[in-house]
């Protein structure tokens, strides 16, 4: 969810003269938030329509921990019916709220076990497990779930302590940061809370459209 917040690695390898010279762009997200899903999906594929070369780093901001309760179902499906109405109505086309996660934790432990293997691994883990929840109604708590979304990328999911772990690393990490809330970029020195969409809510009624002008600003210090 958006709302402001109180809303062992698998191998390793030496990185390549391209990685070290390419933007590095950090963001923070839990996997339950829709804002994140959409601004994930909108950065890759900007991404691959500029030609760049700018890595991303998907860090975990746990909202059961941070508003210490999980987001609600009904309040996600809402945001989700407002996304689909005048931003993406391509996207969340599975979600099922009966299969909403109680808990992120093991899902955000598959991605940092995927960056552990390389950062084009954790970036197709990260969006992998947001396109299992959102776009596939899978349950993401299972760790027979897990387990097959990381097969396909060659990743072990981790025990739930140590995913836990490193969650709170990133966690910690990102109150360092002053991190607002789920999605929040880091370019650099500079950051954008939330960059591609305008949010206006009042109680359960949500009106969400493309924040244009925001949007350009990041892609222009993300991606040139």
């Amino acid at each position: 969810m958006m709302a402001e917040s109180t809303h062992l690695a698998v191998g390793s390898r030496t990185r390549s003269k391209a990685e070290r010279r390419a933007t590095r762009i950090e963001l923070f997200a839990d996997v339950s938030c829709p804002f994140a899903y959409v601004g994930l999906r909108r950065l890759l594929e900007a991404r691959d329509t500029r030609g760049s070369n700018a890595r991303i780093r998907v860090r975990a901001w746990p909202l059961e921990w941070i508003n210490g309760r999980q987001l609600a179902p009904q309040l996600v499906a809402a945001e989700i019916a407002a996304i689909r109405e005048k931003v993406a109505p391509h996207l969340f086309a599975g979600f099922e709220p009966s299969r909403f996660p109680d808990s992120t934790i093991g899902a955000l432990g598959l991605a940092a076990a995927a960056y552990g293997r390389d950062v084009q691994t954790g970036e197709q883990v990260s969006l992998r497990v947001r396109e299992a929840l959102f776009e596939e109604g899978r349950d993401i708590t299972d760790d027979a779930e897990l387990r097959s979304i990381g097969r396909a990328f060659g990743v072990e999911p981790m025990c739930r302590s140590v995913a836990a772990d490193l969650v709170r690393a990133d966690w910690e990490r990102g109150q360092a940061r002053s991190v607002r809330g789920s999605p929040h970029f880091f370019v650099g020195t500079r950051s954008w809370f939330c960059p591609s969409l305008r949010i206006r809510h009042e109680g359960s009624d949500f009106d969400i459209s493309v924040d244009s002008s925001s949007l350009d600003d990041f892609y222009a210090a993300a991606l040139g």
